[in-house]
């Protein structure tokens, strides 16, 4: 989601100079607006569109007393938990004219949707449709009492959305920065790329972190103050020195959150621009992709795989941290286990953010509706790494046990496994 860029939504263009991280692959330029994805044609399939509808029709009210009364309302009708609640005060929105370090913005989430909350602002929605990546909603506030605003789909933040942070397919961003008491920024930490691979030292910047996070130092909590002649010093910005916790639902930006956050943004950004490349290269036609689009696809896949597999996730500090038990509650509402209760949602918190190491967010539909022939092409990668013997060096990192682990999980709960798993 958002060192403070919330406005999810895209922009039409080639891919351009992608980052180091992923410079070797794909080469394909995505045309989201063209056939064959038609993206502003698509008619949206994603978790706040059936929500949208049940509004429309009557058969969904939600609360207008308040701002947090309405929140609350509409939180629970998407499933998405409060204790997800991340701030972030770095102003680069559409609504950069309000979020500052007095008044940062709100940001929830589960698996599939995104929201965010200004106080005295709009509020902003975006839904992982299962083809055609994110959705983008914003409206007005509501008036105390009033009747609950009109919804629909936004083009407004195309710029951002869909440029080169998100390989030009609709997707989410992450930044770190250091901003000013207006929220403009003086330095940047990390931009243009998202997922877990990257460093918790260049994260953090702009947004509030509360929780047994033992960073140190760290970006979070920090604002620019010029001094004269290109200088400036960093001053505190702890939550609620500069603004009253009771503006937002809970009054906490907990580091369990923020790290599961960062992992859904990485898989799903590498999962949309994968299956937007495997539909362009086919043009739309049914049938086997071409001969000429195989090295491609074996790009993707890898890809995909080594992210799935943590292969390269960023170290946890020395000593571990302890995520927030609301949240930690919360996340694991929807955990699928195996008949010895074992689990891909199970935290390990000390050397890692998860105890087995392949992502639960195989079970969204954004990777159960990726064209087939990536999806085999990804298990195999995977099946690669999580042999026990000659494995590839994409499960290197995964001692025995937990490959054989893996293993059972993915056989036992995850719907769509070829056959030749079992």
């Amino acid at each position: 989601m958002v060192s403070s860029r919330f406005c999810y939504l895209l922009l039409s263009a080639s891919i351009g100079q992608l980052t180091a991280a992923t410079s070797e692959s794909i080469s394909t330029a995505i045309e989201f607006r063209k056939v064959p994805h038609d993206y502003l044609n698509h008619v949206p399939k994603d978790r706040f569109a059936g929500v949208l509808k049940k509004i429309q029709e009557g058969a969904l009210q939600l609360d207008t007393r308040d701002d947090k009364a309405f929140l609350r309302s509409l939180m629970a009708a998407l499933d998405i938990p409060i204790s997800s609640q991340i701030l972030v005060f770095s102003a680069s929105s559409l609504q950069s004219e309000i979020i500052n370090p007095r008044n940062p913005r709100a940001l929830y989430f589960n698996e599939d949707t995104y929201l965010g909350f200004v106080p005295g602002g709009k509020v902003e929605v975006i839904s992982m449709d299962p083809t055609h990546a994110a959705m983008f909603y914003i409206f007005d506030r509501l008036l105390p009492g009033g009747p609950v605003p009109t919804i629909a789909r936004s083009q407004k933040c195309f710029n951002c959305h869909a440029g080169s942070a998100t390989r030009r397919v609709p997707g989410l961003i992450a930044e770190s920065l250091l901003p000013m008491a207006s929220g403009a920024s003086l330095e940047t930490y990390r931009r243009d790329e998202q997922g877990h691979q990257i460093p918790l030292d260049q994260r953090f910047g702009g947004w509030h972190l509360t929780g047994g996070h033992h960073l140190n130092p760290t970006h979070a909590n920090l604002m620019g103050v010029t001094t004269g002649a290109g200088k400036f010093d960093k001053v505190p910005a702890e939550p609620g020195q500069m603004w009253d916790l009771d503006r937002h639902l809970l009054p906490t930006s907990d580091i369990l959150p923020h790290l599961v956050h960062e992992h859904q943004l990485g898989f799903e950004n590498r999962v949309f621009h994968a299956a937007y490349t495997v539909r362009q290269l086919r043009g739309g036609e049914r049938g086997p992709l071409p001969t000429s689009a195989k090295a491609e696809l074996e790009k993707l896949a890898d890809e995909l795989a080594r992210y799935i597999l943590f292969t390269d996730e960023a170290k946890l500090p020395s000593g571990g941290i302890e995520g927030d038990a609301t949240f930690m509650s919360d996340f694991a509402r929807n955990r699928r286990a195996t008949h010895t209760g074992l689990a891909l949602k199970d935290f390990d918190l000390k050397t890692r953010l998860f105890k087995h190491r392949a992502s639960y967010m195989l079970y969204t539909e954004s990777w159960q509706k990726l064209p087939t022939e990536l999806m085999d092409r990804v298990y195999y990668k995977m099946a690669e790494g999580l042999r026990e013997q000659n494995a590839s060096a994409i499960g290197a990192h995964l001692p025995p046990s937990e490959k054989r682990a893996i293993r059972t999980i993915l056989k036992e709960t995850l719907p769509g496994l070829p056959a030749w798993w079992r």
